[in-house]
């Protein structure tokens, strides 16, 4: 099973269906019969709701439900699950957050009431027949402003100041001896943009209800199917996780963003109860810019202690993190969780961070692809490039003789992370070389003669996967063989893009020598799959894949047990191996699929004996993984307009043990593809409160034609927290594309006397840098 099995370059077999357009997602299902939702969202970024009249509403033709707060007889609300604290230790402030709000609203594009109607746009134009009274707020949309002693109050009941939690974590005053005696300290006080994850597939929701059952079902797309529907079943509608099912079948991308739930699926349940009949709602591209929840934005200062030769001492990070109106179901966590990430790879024996989070008149923010790992690395790699500067030494240097050595492993870090593998000063100087980094004077002298400016940054990225460390979440895996000797794997993980139904096909074929055409997978179903963590933070192969290990292992013994009797053997005489058992020293044997097979046959086991053959296994990885990498990103910028044009990127990974080398590259390409997009030109941007990049002519999204190759090379050192040694690439591309591609413009402009650049690095801005 070399050919298919881990480590092969199998193409994804999903695509088969995806490239003919035969892709089932939410909006494939039928629904006879189905309503469509429509949501009325406010105009304002704050107002105090005086009064709602929906009578014209419900007299347009084809409506048949309107719905406000007044009319919803459960609290119906949102929470947020991560555990946080003032600066008093009592718990972070979260005010609630109503599916649809009573008295008042508090970003723009809040949802105020839905309308139910027989097509979408009729729902539509009754929504604009509701009349609502307002009486506008004073709002704030703008992070360090709402942080400002004065600044309008969000939620004046219940923060004031706007505060809402505050998180500290490190040695302080370690930290503050270290940097007294430093020979020098460099600091950045810089940006992280907004941004929107903006899926292929925008949010949905189709909704059933069996009043005999008095059950709901929930299609649509979401990383998380069983965490959902607790979340939705217990907090929102208030009844057991068992009377609603969610199904996510196909989905278009989720990057984070569709791992929580959102007013809109509670909405569509309450609507299919009451009205008898499945009901429908998909985003469209301007509602998800205003519905969908943003992330990243925050401001910080990071500050570098460095010695007299060059030795990271201390380094100490202050930032305020934008929560927006309401506390997602993960809000903290991308400011909070995974802040160890700011030790980098490097040896820095003492860091301290504080993050304070501030609520805006602005969406809530959530988890997006990396999820606080970016932000860390660019703060690191940025001050490392500032100190080669200050100290006039090469920037690739500086970072080898402060990089933890492979001998040195495992190696507690300054800040919280503790690392089990992996060879930094490798993954380097394999990205240097694959770049031609010593050719990159004659390159720039090439671009001189012609007028442009070039430019090489380097980044080395670590980011903590599948945590929190040292408390990784559990995860399933069932296997199930049926009597005809074939198999179906149930898995807790979703596949929204990764291309799972050929990974794990591949680690089956490996463990159980089954063929791909013998294995069927099956994910986000509630009702088929009995439990799941999903797929966030890199997980899935650590953790899902170690799940699927452990449950094969259970089907070996249990086949040794059928087969020994089959064969007349003993037990402690068989042995499995490519897919075969067979009695030691003897040619006697059978294929798996025949035990599976004579597992159900009347007879053919002692009598008493369990018939069948699968098992099942819900189980924790035992610690988080650490994936790591370099990443080298070349540029030229043209002095007379700013335009920057990405020329060559690199990248060398250490992801583990790598299942599928394919579909690795895939997840490294499209990582920096988002990386580059948020450096280059995303950013949600209001004014007065409104938003102004509500389409994709106000917020530029990369195109294929923004991008030279990238080339991807690995450098796998396996870790032992898991049976597969697998780290993680899902987010590995965007960790390390920030500093990388920022560094590398900024590089260009240094003849200008550019020591550093805020995101988004738009022509306008590059050329004014120039300027400046």
């Amino acid at each position: 099973m070399t050919d298919i099995g881990i480590g092969a370059p199998v193409r994804r077999v999903e695509d088969a269906r995806f490239l003919r357009g035969a892709g089932r997602f939410v909006d494939d299902i039928a629904a006879p019969g189905a309503a469509y939702l429509h949501v009325l969202r406010s105009p304002h970024a704050a107002a105090r709701i005086t009064a709602i009249d929906t009578t014209a509403a419900r007299a347009m033709p084809g409506v048949l439900l309107v719905l406000t707060a007044a009319e919803l007889d459960i609290p119906a609300r949102l929470r947020c699950v991560t555990p946080r604290h003032r600066r008093d230790g009592s718990p972070l402030v979260q005010p609630p957050w109503r599916v649809l709000p009573a008295d008042a609203v508090r970003h723009v594009g809040d949802a105020m009431a839905a309308v139910v109607a027989t097509t979408p746009a009729a729902a539509q134009d009754a929504a604009e027949r509701i009349e609502v009274g307002y009486e506008p707020l004073p709002s704030v949309t703008d992070l360090a402003e709402a942080a400002r002693t004065g600044a309008p109050a969000v939620w004046p009941d219940f923060a004031p100041d706007n505060e809402c939690f505050h998180f500290s974590l490190g040695d302080f005053a370690a930290v503050e001896a270290t940097f007294a005696r430093a020979a020098h300290v460099v600091a950045l006080d810089y940006r992280i943009s907004r941004v929107s994850a903006n899926p292929m597939e925008p949010r949905n929701a189709l909704a059933t209800h069996d009043p005999i059952e008095d059950r709901y079902t929930l299609y649509t797309g979401t990383q998380l199917p069983h965490v959902m529907r607790n979340e939705i079943a217990e907090f929102a509608l208030g009844i057991p996780s068992n009377r609603l099912r969610i199904v996510s079948p196909d989905v278009g991308g989720g990057f984070g963003m569709k791992e929580s739930p959102f007013p809109e699926h509670v909405l569509c349940l309450l609507a299919a109860r009451r009205l008898g009949r499945p009901v429908r709602w998909t985003a469209t591209r301007t509602e998800s810019f205003l519905s969908d929840s943003h992330a990243r934005d925050n401001v910080s200062t990071a500050e570098l202690a460095v010695a007299a030769d060059g030795t990271f001492l201390a380094m100490r990070v202050r930032t305020l993190s934008n929560m927006g109106a309401y506390l997602a179901w993960q809000g903290p966590v991308s400011s909070t969780n995974n802040v160890g990430g700011l030790a980098g790879v490097y040896r820095t024996p003492h860091i301290c961070t504080e993050v304070t989070g501030y609520f805006t008149n602005t969406q809530p923010t959530a988890p997006y692809r990396g999820a606080g790992r970016p932000e860390a690395i660019h703060a690191m790699e940025r001050l490392v490039d500032l100190a080669a500067g200050k100290l006039g030494m090469d920037r690739a240097e500086i970072r080898v003789r402060n990089m933890i050595r492979p001998e040195e492993m495992p190696f507690q870090t300054g800040l919280d992370y503790a690392y089990d593998s992996g060879d930094f000063p490798r993954n380097q100087a394999l990205a240097m070389q694959a770049a031609d980094w010593d050719g990159f004077p004659a390159r720039r002298a090439q671009s001189d003669a012609r007028g442009m400016l070039r430019g090489i940054g380097i980044a080395n990225a670590i980011e903590s996967a599948g945590g929190p460390h040292r408390k990784p979440l559990e995860e399933g895996a069932e296997i199930r063989f049926d009597s005809g000797g074939t198999a179906t794997i149930l898995l807790g993980s979703h596949n929204h893009g990764q291309g799972h139904e050929t990974v794990f096909r591949q680690i089956i074929a490996s463990q159980l020598g089954l063929a791909p055409d013998r294995v069927r997978i099956q994910f986000g179903d509630t009702d088929v799959v009995a439990h799941g963590r999903g797929t966030i933070g890199s997980r899935s192969m650590m953790a899902a894949g170690g799940a699927l290990v452990g449950a094969a292992e259970k089907v070996i013994a249990r086949g040794k047990q059928i087969a020994a009797h089959l064969l007349e053997a003993a037990e402690a005489d068989m042995e499995f191996a490519d897919g075969t058992f067979r009695v030691v020293g003897t040619d006697r044997g059978l294929g798996l699929e025949a035990v599976a097979k004579a597992s159900y046959v009347p007879g053919a086991l002692p009598d008493g004996a369990e018939l069948g053959l699968g098992a099942a296994l819900v189980t924790r990885p035992g610690d988080a993984t650490f994936p790591n990498g370099c990443h080298v990103a070349e540029v030229e910028v043209d002095p007379e307009t700013g335009e920057t044009r990405l020329l060559a990127y690199a990248v060398v990974d250490d992801v583990g043990t790598v299942i599928n080398p394919l579909l690795v590259k895939g997840q490294i390409h499209g990582g920096v593809a988002q990386g580059f997009g948020q450096v280059f030109g995303e950013a949600i941007l209001y004014a007065g409160g409104q938003l102004l990049t509500a389409s994709f002519q106000d917020y530029p999204m990369p195109r294929a034609s923004d991008f030279s190759d990238i080339l991807v090379k690995s450098n796998p050192v396996p870790t032992r927290t898991n049976p597969l040694g697998v780290k993680g690439a899902g987010e590995a591309g965007t960790v390390g594309a920030l500093p990388a591609l920022v560094g590398a413009v900024v590089d260009a402009l240094r003849p200008h006397g550019v020591t550093h650049l805020e995101m988004p690095l738009t022509p306008e801005r590059v050329w004014a840098a120039m300027r400046g």
